[in-house]
């Protein structure tokens, strides 16, 4: 009786193995255990208060105009946090964002109601001021090395007295120009919300199916069609049943005015997402932001130009706070000696650091800032509806920003452990 035996070259080829659902699971709860928890807290947080004040108001809570009222009430609060996001992941703080989105606003209305300019350029004007005080504030954070907590603070007194300057003590100054108001005040028609909605989907999945495509083609292991598809509808069916709940009437009259449709501020904070997300993630200077973060030394002795990084960073910072003020502008109609302070700041930082961003530096996405957000809002909102004690609504906030700073400390802990 005789043997064959194959060589290595007549050897049948073995297909790369492919990643299923269950694989994936079992990938994501490990990565869990070793402190690596990503959205996940925020995710489910979000999804208990909203079941909570749905079942608690159901008529006045999970309603088509709440729901839709909701997003740009979150709007600025999530912009300010955006660019927070960038820097906090230097582990350093901005307390004046506020008072930069409500100083740039009143530049911008200055501008347009009493020198008659044009919106392109009034709204240019608000962000350039905001790039002015990041610079500023990152030249003497970086340059100078003073603290960023001493730096910010003296911005928070300081442009609360420019706003004061130039809009005059007590005075509000309202905002007309239909442009303005269109971003927090219309609603895209339905056909533009699904047009929206296959833009979102195909953006998520076409590079994904690139990817996998791409490795198949190279021999490498991928991800099983069926974990594809489940990623894609994990995303595109809840994305349908909020287009489809937005597309409903919500107006009292519709003779009067028609409400239906996707908020304008929706598509408008994509875009920022988008651009933001990939400056972080797609380019060096990302990389860098990172690098800085985790170890600002040791980037430095990489070559990296810590002073320049941080400079943009705070300049981000600023110019996405401008942006806001923006918003403000359009959802107030006007603007006041208030924009911007109060207790905008302190839910703008809540709003990151509950999304996942974490007050230590290096670890945070732009995203974060958007989940924290609508948990906020959906706090603020929720409660309003429950009691109109403003007492209580600083408490729970307070307590949600408390819980996901100790995640976020739990986190790092069993994420050194585990690489012991």
């Amino acid at each position: 009786m005789t043997t064959t035996s194959h060589s290595p070259e007549q050897s049948p080829e073995r297909a790369p193995e492919q990643q299923s659902i269950g694989g994936a699971l079992q990938a994501w709860v490990d990565k869990i255990r070793g402190g690596d928890v990503g959205a996940l807290p925020v995710v489910l947080g979000l999804v208990v208060l909203v079941i909570f004040f749905s079942a608690i108001k159901p008529d006045l809570f999970a309603t088509e105009r709440n729901v839709a009222n909701l997003l740009p009430q979150a709007a600025p609060v999530v912009f300010i946090a955006m660019g927070l996001v960038f820097v906090l992941l230097l582990g350093e703080i901005d307390l004046g964002a506020g008072f930069t989105a409500g100083t740039g606003a009143a530049v911008m209305a200055v501008l347009l109601t009493k020198h008659g300019v044009a919106w392109p350029l009034a709204v240019l004007a608000c962000v350039a001021f905001g790039v002015l005080v990041g610079v500023v504030l990152g030249a003497l954070i970086a340059q100078v090395r003073i603290p960023s907590f001493v730096v910010t603070l003296a911005s928070f007194l300081g442009l609360q007295g420019v706003l004061l300057l130039v809009i005059g003590e007590g005075g509000t100054i309202s905002i007309t120009d239909s442009t303005i108001l269109a971003i927090m005040n219309n609603n895209l028609s339905p056909a533009m919300g699904w047009v929206l909605f296959v833009i979102i989907v195909a953006g998520w999945s076409l590079p994904m199916l690139g990817t996998e495509v791409t490795r198949r083609r190279a021999g490498l292991p991928g991800a099983a069609t069926s974990l594809v598809a489940a990623k894609i509808l994990a995303l595109a069916v809840p994305l349908a049943l909020v287009v489809a709940f937005l597309n409903q009437e919500r107006s009292n009259n519709v003779i009067i005015r028609s409400l239906k449709g996707v908020p304008v501020i929706v598509p408008f904070t994509l875009v920022f997402l988008v651009l933001l997300t990939f400056l972080l993630t797609r380019t060096s200077f990302g990389r860098h932001v990172y690098a800085v973060g985790g170890n600002a030394e040791a980037a430095r002795r990489a070559g990296i130009n810590v002073s320049f990084i941080m400079i943009m960073c705070f300049v981000i910072g600023s110019a996405m706070a401008a942006v806001a003020g923006i918003l403000y502008a359009s959802y107030d109609n006007s603007v006041a000696p208030t924009t911007g302070g109060a207790s905008t700041l302190l839910y703008a930082v809540g709003a990151a650091v509950i999304g996942g961003t974490s007050l230590f530096g290096g670890k945070g996405r732009v995203i974060d800032a958007i989940l924290g957000g609508l948990v906020v809002a959906v706090i603020q909102n929720g409660l309003l509806l429950i009691t109109q004690k403003s007492g209580i609504q600083y408490i729970v906030t307070g307590a949600v920003l408390l819980l996901a700073a100790s995640v976020d400390a739990i986190s790092r802990r069993q994420s050194a452990g585990s690489r012991r």
